[in-house]
């Protein structure tokens, strides 16, 4: 029986060759190619996952091969029973090795056994080692019940314990936990999970995960015990610019399902117990206050009978809402020792690295005594913590001491963002900054001959860890901390190559679809809490829906996973909300071709030459940039359709965005290309006449020499500008701006200390100074001017030119036709005082690495290919230039292995010859 068929898609993009995969046989099954194995094989969700949901799993596998002219040509896949013997599909032809769909679901709590076996043009390798994949439980197997404690937001912690009784300890044990708010949860007085902010923040309103922890070393014969801590969170906390409350509902409560051996031991149910312990209250943005002579350690003891703890409430929940986490939850990921030293009588800490966590201190104190615990990310001139960013995020958490002696403090259900952090009431024996964040495994490394480069790739990398937690957010310190589109969609190409974050896409993704208006609209925040009244942009309410350049995340985000990936999922998942929004789009438009003006854009955000407290007042026009990205999604969406296999839509959105595209040009193209932003959007989204092309990139070109490198773009002409340049052979303008060192520019900040990446280019001024930060907006009507600032120095969207480093000067690029690194665009571009640069990638086929340097006038490279991809060779060529690949003549494309590249005479960018001395 076929169990296991590949679902083909109906039309594919012709590649630059016919591969061997497409032409070639099977071999036989006899047929052994013992040069050739699978090394790994793995499901779409975050790895280690246990209860990953049901329905749509994907397989996906790597293979080496110690045969240089192997070539995949097809695979077969086996399945069956954990520990038993396993049943082969049948064989199926072609080199697809990323997201195939088993289209049968996974029973509740199944454990299946998958192998995979790989045909190359050499015979069949051996089958794989097993991955066992858990499935989940969803409504109606998941019958715990939400309980809870009622205590006001923002106030004291609850929480829940319940006792239950084995014969013996299981063979195997499972916990499924969730809740509305933030839970922890111990079993006999250990922590059931490294895990935090438990379930993350979803748009809970239609979605709500649920963990599972295999807790099978927690539980013992007899009596055992567990307890939940429950905490507001983003569920009921005070959250957004409004600070309001229970935006998600009023009452807090947890979900836990114990499961032993096969049956459920132990459910939340109105028969648990409820009560207070140490955490006073705990805020996402204010931080924890933890009373320690509270902390009762009988209450993970059987046994306990708290005074005035009662019995729980049962909280009204619709299970439905629940499901299985896809994707990886928050954890530690760093710990940085802090230096400390002494100021005003308090101990500043200072952990060298702005970061998204908190301080772990170890500190010796007295019974009684209050410790106090304040965050900043950088100082001000006079040394003192600059703590106006923060607004009316508190970012401080406290402590009461409950004896003489040495503690050990950290907070919980918060954090903050911070370099530095005083301290007040005890001596400080120790501290640790504890960095964390979605747990996504780097992906990429980076190095090269210039230092401030080297550390702005750093600032970027720790940027995106800082702000991904859970969500995509634009900064981890101030009353804000939100899921941005804008900024998303702007960073997710350089996300994608830092970080696997395939499968952290795909869940914020669920919840951009689950936040759209019935009429197709996409929200400025995803998940979206924001209402016109919270955003007062020049003193009128702002809608939030539909801003160009932010709503586009829609289509933009999904065809960047997939190009980085190779996985056609988040395409077939995300069609429909693709379609929605570019459907909202032409609505809108109605019988004209473009959209009508008039309508509140945040625009190219942030434009260095914006008035500083309006910055979406640029300089290209708003109804350029408006349809600029209306044509932009119907070309992305018309892409989506021709992968997905359908021509016909393909055709439509095609001849969509080419009208759009037309009329935008034809209406604000002349003065939106005299701007850096226009000028780079004209280029990259195709919205100039092939004509006019080398024109506009020329004036590109000399609007930046006339700047001496100066960038002058925002948030939406940033990630575009240097391939605008690039793409029309001006490199050394380029080079110009990314090497700049004066604000404004990247390396700037580098300059001043910076370990992130700052939201305004210059948040800290030449003089020292540190920018106001004012800002012509107010969160609601009743607001104060000190509420209305807007400065971050931990904002990763400024940082997404890293993509254009990768590809330019690493000079490693997927394919837009054949993704995920199965064609590899090899084109490295040295330039003076760039003339190494390492670069590696974590491909689904395997590693992809270049070293290269220029010595002694000539250029070479070390390149790996993993096996399964081949490398099309770009290089930095002259007309005088002579090029081998392995001491021979070079082909122009590379298959799997390492190879050595020379290139004598070669082409290298000169950025100084364009300044004047």
């Amino acid at each position: 029986m076929n169990r296991f068929r590949m679902i083909e898609r109906a039309a594919k993009r012709p590649l630059r060759r016919k591969d061997p995969a497409m032409t070639a046989s099977l071999p036989a099954p006899s047929s052994l190619d013992d040069a050739t194995r699978v090394a790994e094989l793995r499901t779409q969700h975050g790895s280690g996952l246990l209860g990953v949901p049901r329905t749509g799993l994907r397989l996906s596998w790597r293979a080496e091969s110690d045969d240089p002219h192997a070539r995949l040509v097809g695979y077969q896949l086996a399945s069956g029973v954990e520990g038993g013997e396993l049943t082969a599909s049948d064989p199926v032809a072609g080199h697809r090795t990323v997201g195939v769909a088993i289209p049968d679901e996974l029973a509740p709590r199944e454990r299946r056994a998958f192998a995979v076996r790989v045909a190359t043009t050499a015979g069949w390798s051996a089958w794989s080692a097993p991955l066992v994949v858990e499935a989940g439980v969803d409504d109606p197997d998941l019958v715990a019940e939400v309980i809870g404690l009622d205590t006001p937001a923002d106030g004291p912690v609850p929480l829940l314990r319940t006792e239950f009784t084995l014969a013996a300890a299981p063979a195997s044990a499972r916990l499924r936990l969730s809740a509305l708010g933030l839970v922890d949860a111990w079993i006999n007085g250990v922590r059931a999970t490294d895990a935090l902010l438990t379930p993350g923040w979803t748009s809970y309103q239609e979605r709500i995960l649920v963990d599972t922890l295999d807790v099978t070393g927690l539980l013992r014969d007899g009596v055992n015990v567990i307890v939940l801590a429950v905490a507001d969170g983003w569920y009921r906390g005070s959250f957004g610019f409004a600070r309001r409350q229970a935006i998600y509902g009023d009452r807090t409560g947890a979900l836990a399902q114990v499961e032993a051996d096969g049956r459920i031991v132990a459910k939340t149910d109105a028969s648990w117990q409820a009560g207070l312990g140490a955490i006073r209250s705990a805020s996402i943005y204010d931080g924890t206050v933890t009373d320690l002579r509270l902390d009762d350690a009988g209450v993970h003891r059987p046994g306990f009978a708290g005074r005035d703890w009662v019995a729980a409430s049962l909280v009204e929940a619709d299970l439905a809402r629940f499901e299985p986490r896809s994707a990886p939850p928050v954890r530690i990921v760093a710990e940085l020792p802090m230096t400390a030293s002494t100021r005003d009588g308090r101990t500043r800490l200072d952990g060298g690295q702005n970061l998204s966590g908190w301080v772990r201190l170890v500190v010796q104190g007295r019974a009684g005594d209050v410790v106090t615990v304040r965050h900043a990310e950088v100082l001000e001139p006079s040394g003192d913590l600059h703590v106006k960013a923060l607004r009316s995020a508190k970012a401080t958490d406290v402590y009461t001491l409950d004896r003489d002696g040495a503690h050990t403090l950290e907070p919980a259900f918060t954090f903050h963002g911070f370099r530095y952090a005083d301290v007040e009431g005890a001596e400080v024996v120790s501290a640790t900054a504890v960095a964390i964040s979605s747990d996504l495994a780097p992906r990429s490394t980076f190095a090269s001959s210039h230092e401030a480069l080297d550390r702005f790739h750093s600032n970027v990398f720790w940027s995106q860890r800082d702000n991904f937690v859970s969500v995509p957010t634009d900064c981890p310190q101030r009353d804000e901390r939100l899921g941005w589109t804008g900024d998303a969609q702007a960073f997710a190409a350089t996300a994608s190559t830092l970080m696997d974050a395939e499968s952290f896409w795909m869940s914020w993704l669920r919840d951009l679809e689950i936040d759209q208006t019935d009429e197709g609209g996409v929200p400025a925040v995803v998940p979206d809490i924001i209402r016109p009244q919270d955003m007062l942009m020049g003193g009128v309410p702002t809608e939030n829906m539909g801003r160009a350049g932010w709503a586009d995340a829609a289509t933009i985000v999904p065809l960047d996973v997939y190009e980085s990936y190779g996985s056609d999922e988040v395409l077939a998942r995300q069609r429909g909300s693709m379609r929605r929004w570019v459907e909202h789009l032409r609505r809108r438009a109605g019988e004209d071709v473009v959209l009508p003006g008039g309508d509140f854009q945040f625009g190219d955000w942030l434009d260095p030459d914006a008035p500083g407290e309006r910055p979406w007042e640029a300089k290209v026009s708003g109804d350029f940039v408006s349809n600029a990205f209306y044509a932009r999604s119907a070309r992305l969406l018309a892409r989506a359709e021709r992968v997905l296999g359908d021509a016909a839509h393909a055709d439509e959105y095609d001849a969509l965005a080419e009208r759009v595209a037309a009329a935008t040009f034809e209406r604000w193209g002349e003065e939106a290309v005299l701007t850096q932003s226009g000028a780079a959007i004209a280029l990259e989204f195709g919205l100039a006449p092939v004509g006019r092309r080398d024109e506009i990139a020329a004036g590109l070109a000399a609007n930046v020499r006339r700047e001496h490198g100066r960038i002058a773009t925002g948030f939406l002409g940033t990630p575009l500008v240097l391939f605008a340049l690039s793409h029309a052979g001006h490199l050394d303008e380029a080079y110009l701006m990314l090497l700049r060192r004066e604000a404004p520019s990247w390396l700037y900040q580098v300059d001043r200390g910076a370990t992130t990446v700052w939201e305004r280019w210059d948040a800290i001024l030449p003089d020292g100074r540190i920018h106001s930060g004012a800002m012509d907006a107010l969160p609601t009507e009743d607001a104060s001017e000190e509420d209305s600032g807007m400065l971050s120095f931990n904002h990763y969207a400024y940082g997404a030119m890293i993509d254009w480093v990768y590809r330019t000067v690493a000079g490693l690029a997927p394919d837009a036709d054949d993704p995920g690194y199965r064609t590899v665009h090899v084109a490295p571009r040295p330039a003076v005082g760039l003339d190494r640069a390492s670069a590696s990638i974590r491909t689904p086929q395997g590693r992809l690495a270049i070293d290269w340097r220029i010595a002694d006038g000539v250029f070479v490279a070390t390149l790996e290919v993993p096996f399964g991809s081949r490398a099309v060779l770009d290089l930095p060529v002259t007309a005088s230039s002579t090029v081998t690949v392995d001491d021979a003549p070079a082909p122009a494309e590379l298959a799997h292995g390492i190879h050595r590249i020379a290139v004598t005479a070669p082409a290298v960018a000169t950025p100084g010859a364009l300044v004047p001395a």
